[in-house]
């Protein structure tokens, strides 16, 4: 199977483009709702983007944009939500960036507080702490901070991409968490890719010099490794083999970690010239620390209601402020077909059983859909509801899981 390149990967390399200085282009760009949002986001902040075929070529703005007057829009795109909002900072005159009624109700005051921290006017219109944002844009100093990322480690992501267009540089402690750890060393990937150089003690403390510029060039995009995890979760809960093609174990992207999980609950991984094949088994349950890789915890808890036991899933609580409260709406579907599902305090239980047909709800999140999509190739009768809300981020899924599907029954 193949799979677009990484959702997380593209709205980096389509940031870091926008802050160089000249032209870059991207090969293998996702090209989602979400990374729409980001690159019409751009466009409205004056950097040229031109989308006809591959690869998407973007002119660098040099860390300076343009002022606009009309709102930012973002959707429902918590990435674009949260890195756009810093670099907003770098324009000219006030922003206001909004999105959906989901959005609205998803936490930013982290990120609205660093801001502050280095002198960058930003507040909640509503004062709620979520969007709508009013961003004040200028030539921004820059200095210390202390951040707090036990929500998100897109604060972080997005205050370590302006770092090197301030004056004096942003030196950033941790204060809280991070959750997601591989996604703050995909972003100084990108950062090191674009010629940027990033001082720093693991994942606690970082410094980036001000007045650094970000390298104009050609970047590929890496295929997604949260979507292939659905492919390989077909080939857990049915036994056969699956392989997604370009996947390697080599890397950053966090949720190469699932590879890991499957095989402790009884699957084979072998690493191929093109790709990672995994073989199904006779699964088991595990217990999951998934505090890194919480976009993997809606497919491991579909994996799990085929396996035999008790699946413990930990150290997610920040799953409640998704595009859902995921661990409600995993628990919601898993018990409408049969499974007994708990929410804690942090994250899920799941009781393997076995799984009937029935409809579920996705309560517009494209993971849900795409997960409980994996339960239908073993259950009759699983109905998706809303099902194009998997535009967000695959597009083309249903046509490449038809694909699957079609040679599951043949």
């Amino acid at each position: 199977m193949s799979v677009p390149g990484s959702k997380s990967f593209s709205h980096r390399i389509l940031i870091a483009s926008a802050l160089s200085s000249g032209d870059c282009t991207i090969d293998n760009c996702l090209q989602s709702d979400d990374t729409r949002f980001t690159i019409q986001a751009l466009k409205q902040l004056g950097v040229q983007v031109v989308e006809s075929g591959e690869p998407l070529v973007l002119k660098g703005k040099s860390g300076r944009f343009d002022a606009s007057d009309a709102p930012i829009f973002l959707g429902n795109s918590g990435t674009s939500m949260r890195l756009l909002t810093a670099l907003a900072a770098l324009g000219n005159g006030t922003y206001v960036l909004t999105g959906t009624e989901r959005m609205q109700a998803r936490p930013l005051d982290d990120l609205i507080d660093g801001l502050g921290q280095i002198g960058v006017p930003a507040k909640s219109v509503h004062n709620n702490g979520c969007p709508p944002v009013e961003v004040t844009g200028g030539m921004v100093e820059g200095g210390s901070m202390r951040l707090r990322c036990g929500s998100s480690s897109q604060y972080l992501s997005a205050m370590l991409l302006i770092a090197p267009c301030t004056r004096q540089g942003i030196e950033i402690t941790v204060t809280e968490g991070p959750v997601s750890k591989p996604y703050i060393d995909m972003t100084i990937q990108v950062m090191e890719r674009f010629g940027i150089q990033v001082e720093r003690s693991g994942h606690h403390y970082f410094r980036v010099e001000g007045g650094q510029a970000y390298r104009p060039g050609k970047y590929t995009v890496e295929s997604d490794c949260s979507q292939a995890g659905y492919f390989w979760a077909a080939a857990a809960i049915t036994g056969t083999g699956v392989k997604v093609l370009g996947t390697s174990p080599d890397t950053l992207q966090g949720d190469i970690r699932l590879i890991s999980l499957l095989e402790s609950m009884g699957c084979r991984c072998i690493q191929e010239n093109d790709g990672i094949r995994l073989t199904g088994g006779r699964l088991t349950a595990i217990d999951a620390d998934m505090s890194d890789i919480p976009d993997m915890v809606p497919t491991l808890a579909v994996v799990s209601a085929f396996a035999h036991g008790t699946t413990w899933i930990r150290n997610v609580a920040h799953l409640r402020v998704k595009e859902s409260d995921r661990l409600a709406t995993v628990a919601d579907g898993l018990i409408r077909m049969g499974i007994s599902a708990v929410c804690t305090d942090d994250g899920l239980v799941v009781e393997g059983g076995r799984p009937h047909g029935a409809a579920v709800d996705t309560y517009d999140d494209h993971r849900i859909a795409m997960s409980f999509a994996v339960a239908g190739l073993m259950v009759p009768g699983v109905v998706i509801r809303d099902e194009r809300c998997v535009e967000k981020s695959f597009p083309d899924f249903w046509g490449v899981f038809s694909e699957l599907y079609g040679y599951r029954h043949s």
